[in-house]
């Protein structure tokens, strides 16, 4: 049974400095330098993270679509359980693709972590597939004062529930705020030993269908101007040595995204088989994402282009300068530092041709 971690974020903040360090230390000689290529110059290998999440990363996966049209590389799938950890991974130089959501990218691209990746696709918008549950008797956020919270720290979750707190007026000090991936959540949630959590599905459909009581979706606070995406992010060093490589793999996502508007059956099959779940319940979920083709994700209202950069960097600054001001990273990048974070090579090129 995995521990319950009891942290303050000032001490999560410290310690995560310290791991940054630490983490940097390690793989100073761990670069895309260091990996072997066939003699066609691509790379031997690549290492994608994921997360359990229904969009079409899943799809891609269970369709076997990348390791088709890459059939001279070995495609690697790791699974995260947040954004958090999956940061880690890149820090340590075991990661060159990966899924993460917008408010750990912000953590990410900003000080103490600085990494050097970028983010080339937008796997989602999030809505209600994320939310702040309560165990009964706990009718609205207010009433959390002095309760005990879970959420993935460095997560979107964790963003949206300071946000949450923020609204009515209570920091992350007026509650217990206990750092758990989601799998630990539903234990914790099952013991008693938790009142409320910020978490995604499948958790969060386990925790309604235990008794939970949603006090706020991620999509409500999106209206409220708080909007959170699953994004992917590649290494800088991967995108600029293979860039045809990237341009493949944006093309299957676009594939995915594709058949989530065009077939929907087929892709839920997919999405539930990978999430091991009926397709009624995997369809519920899916229902709960926004997904956008590679012709909407190079418009200005998101990735953009190489000459104009799209407004998702604008919401990236909203997320880092709410995270700034909660003392959550050290200061916000700028609105610059954001748009040559936007990688838009890739949906450039699905999108025209």
């Amino acid at each position: 049974m995995t521990p319950i971690r009891r942290s303050r974020t000032s001490r999560t903040l410290a310690a995560a400095s310290a791991l940054t360090a630490a983490i940097l230390m390690a793989s100073a000689c761990s670069t895309a330098e260091d990996r072997s290529e066939t003699a066609d110059g691509v790379p031997a290998e690549l290492r994608i993270g994921y997360q359990s999440i229904p969009n079409g990363d899943l799809v891609v996966k269970h369709n076997g679509w990348l390791e088709e049209a890459l059939p001279d590389t070995a495609i690697v799938w790791n699974r995260f359980d947040s954004g958090g950890d999956v940061n880690t991974a890149f820090l340590a130089g075991e990661l060159d693709i990966a899924l993460v959501g917008s408010a750990p990218v912000v953590r990410g691209l900003s000080q103490p972590l600085d990494i050097d990746y970028q983010v080339p696709w937008i796997h989602d918008v999030i809505s209600d597939n994320e939310a702040l549950v309560a165990a009964e008797g706990i009718d609205e956020v207010a009433d959390l004062a002095g309760r005990t919270v879970a959420v993935p720290f460095a997560s979107t979750t964790h963003y949206h529930l300071i946000a949450a707190l923020d609204e009515v007026g209570l920091a992350v000090d007026d509650v217990e705020l206990l750092d758990l991936e989601p799998p630990d959540i539903q234990a914790a949630w099952q013991r008693g030993d938790i009142d409320a959590a910020f978490v995604w599905y499948p958790v969060l459909g386990q925790l309604r269908a235990d008794g939970g009581r949603i006090l706020v979706t991620s999509g409500e606070l999106a209206e409220r101007g708080k909007v959170t995406a699953d994004l992917a992010v590649v290494s800088t060093e991967f995108a600029e040595t293979y860039p045809d490589v990237l341009a493949t793999w944006v093309e299957q996502q676009n594939r995915a995204v594709t058949l989530l508007h065009e077939d929907r059956a087929a892709a839920v099959e997919a999405i539930a088989a990978e999430l091991n779940l009926e397709p009624a319940e995997a369809e519920e979920q899916v229902g709960q994402l926004v997904f956008l083709d590679a012709a909407e994700q190079s418009s200005a209202d998101y990735l953009g282009t190489a000459d104009e950069p799209g407004r998702l960097a604008e919401a990236l600054l909203l997320t880092a300068e709410f995270l700034a001001e909660q003392g959550e990273i050290d200061a916000a990048p700028t609105l610059e530092d954001f748009q040559a974070a936007l990688a838009t090579q890739g949906v450039e090129s699905v999108a025209t041709p």
